[in-house]
């Protein structure tokens, strides 16, 4: 396939380790088998696709099983495995540091280990920790630090907080839900506007938010004018500009259908390339791939998702 310098910001790492903990606990992500993976089977993936660089990063349900002891543990063991395989391939190779939250003190802690000491190119947070989205005052420390060091989010989804429905696997649709509902969270608590610091990538094109855009506006609306009768003259009552501020990753979205929605809210240079292997299943990526390099988009935009935009948020792999 061609474009041979993607950066694909959307790509999953397995540690034997922590797939021994998933399956042991009878874990099956997004309501399926963990796949299997290997450093060496997601270069050859990546040759295939003409993908040069995948940024890693824990998929649900990350390393908060219930206790905050384990998941300081893990998160360490994850982390240092992910960046074991960059320092062997800095070429083919990012990284997304995994947190502990909810714990939000041991998340501060890793952070702190995993930019300074692992050199991380970024964190991964799930859309919802125990129940709690990211706009949740209990996060605010973690947050207020990310936004000190400019840091690059990617915000993956997760299990809903509710029962998961029978016949429907979670990443189906519940996924695109968790992702929309930490980014009204994000915008409703007033973090967007706290924390401009923090590039925050949602996954899969954003869930549904690109296609609710008016809904969210609509949210923004009735929180601003019910705490505040009448609103000032001179204040507007939501900024439409605040969706822009999100980057957005294709991940299984680069659609004929998905991609008008995103491209009518996202800016140009706001949106990554993501496979979401191996998760996604190289069939799946390969489908995905062939709708979206027949989709009219002008070069300069193709480019710009492909390689470009993602250069700007890693300077390091500038070509």
């Amino acid at each position: 396939m061609g474009h041979a310098n993607r950066i694909d910001t959307h790509q999953h790492l397995v540690s034997p380790k922590y797939a021994d903990l998933l399956h042991a606990r009878g874990i099956r992500p997004g309501g399926i088998d963990l796949p299997q993976w290997s450093e060496s089977e997601a270069v050859d993936f990546m040759d295939r696709r003409g993908i040069r660089t995948g940024i890693l990063s824990l998929s649900t349900p990350g390393v908060f099983l219930g206790d905050n002891a384990e998941a300081r543990t893990w998160a360490r063991e994850v982390n240092e495995y992910g960046a074991e395989i960059v320092r062997r391939r800095p070429d083919r190779f990012g990284l997304f540091a995994t947190l502990t939250l909810p714990d939000v003190d041991g998340a501060l802690a890793e952070a702190e280990y995993a930019l300074d000491t692992l050199h991380a190119d970024g964190i991964v947070l799930l859309a919802n920790n125990n129940g709690r989205y990211l706009g949740d005052p209990e996060f605010t420390p973690l947050l207020e630090l990310l936004h000190e060091r400019e840091s690059v989010v990617f915000i993956h989804p997760g299990e809903l907080p509710a029962a998961p429905v029978p016949g429907i696997p979670s990443f189906a649709a519940d996924f695109l839900l968790d992702t929309t509902r930490t980014a009204l969270s994000l915008i409703l608590s007033g973090a967007m506007d706290r924390y401009p610091g923090i590039k925050f990538i949602l996954a899969h094109a954003g869930g549904f938010v690109p296609y609710i855009a008016s809904r969210i506006l609509l949210a923004m609306f009735v929180a601003k004018t019910s705490a505040q009768q009448p609103l000032p003259a001179d204040e507007a009552a939501v900024d439409p500009t605040v969706l822009k501020r999100f980057y957005y990753d294709v991940a299984l979205s680069a659609s004929p259908a998905a991609l008008p929605s995103l491209l009518a809210v996202a800016e140009p240079d706001h949106i990554t390339y993501g496979s979401d292997f191996p998760f996604a299943p190289p069939a799946a990526v390969d489908f995905i791939i062939h709708e979206y390099e027949n989709y009219p988009l002008d070069d300069s935009l193709r480019a710009a998702i492909d390689r470009g935009n993602a250069e700007a948020l890693f300077p390091r792999l500038k070509a």
